[in-house]
């Protein structure tokens, strides 16, 4: 039975949080103090730059949240889609209801009968690409790097995560129409299908042979989410925490 994609609900993708963002944090205190309000969070992938349960050091950096996302777990239903930059999360969490990448594209209901495909992105994108992140997630490699990462005193995560900072992901993607159609070949022909995706960043929406195709932006490059309303033909608005005090 697929789970039902409410009204008001709020999808949030590629907050990239690092030591330099903090506006994810800002928006789950938004969630915690009721400045905003919902009743289904998706959080679409790569919430954080390094977020892995088999890296000590990233799961005691980011406890705060982890914390704070339980606690609102206990109000709201929360996905959590695992992206290229956060995943093995399973352990991490017990209320919040994370989405391996095995699992993705999940399907879901769309208010009435709107059939949707939710995934973080990072699938179907070739075959290099499918090997990559096969190699990230293999979880005796990552024991094996964690043990030696403990070792040297987190060095190496340390190193990987600063790696991080200046990569610039507020870009547009010139080819993107071409790169989705090509995609759209792994997702089935059902009519009418909605698929929503992160990953890109690019904040775009078509239609590719009978499939509505929704591209959410970046949440670390302008703050903005998507809320879901019915009244308004099932469309999604876009919203932003700007203007908002915590």
């Amino acid at each position: 039975m697929c789970h039902k994609i409410l009204e008001g609900a709020i999808f949030i993708a590629d907050a990239h949080e690092n030591e330099n963002r903090h506006n994810l944090w800002r928006f789950l205190l938004l969630l915690r103090d009721k400045k905003i309000q919902t009743r289904q969070l998706f959080l679409m992938g790569d919430m954080f730059d390094l977020l892995v349960d088999e890296v000590t050091s990233t799961h005691q950096k980011y406890k705060k949240y982890i914390t704070l996302l339980e606690d609102l777990a206990c109000e709201m239903e929360i996905f959590y889609f695992e992206g290229n930059h956060d995943f093995c999360l399973k352990n991490l969490f017990s209320r919040v209801i994370v989405i391996p990448i095995a699992k993705q594209p999940m399907p879901f209901i769309f208010i009435d009968t709107t059939p949707c495909l939710l995934a973080h992105g990072d699938k179907n994108n070739g075959i290099l690409n499918s090997i990559y992140t096969s190699i990230i997630r293999f979880r005796p490699l990552l024991w094996a790097l964690n043990r030696y990462d403990l070792f040297v005193n987190f060095k190496v995560s340390s190193k990987i995560e600063k790696s991080l900072l200046p990569k610039k992901i507020c870009k547009k993607i010139e080819n993107f129409h071409t790169i989705i159609t090509a995609k759209m070949k792994h997702y089935p022909p059902i009519k009418n299908l909605h698929v929503i995706e992160g990953h890109y960043h690019q904040n775009e929406s078509f239609m590719i042979d009978g499939v509505h195709y929704i591209n959410l932006p970046s949440f670390a490059c302008d703050q903005s989410y998507f809320i879901v309303e019915c009244s308004n033909s099932k469309k999604f608005a876009q919203k932003n925490i700007r203007g908002y005090d915590v």
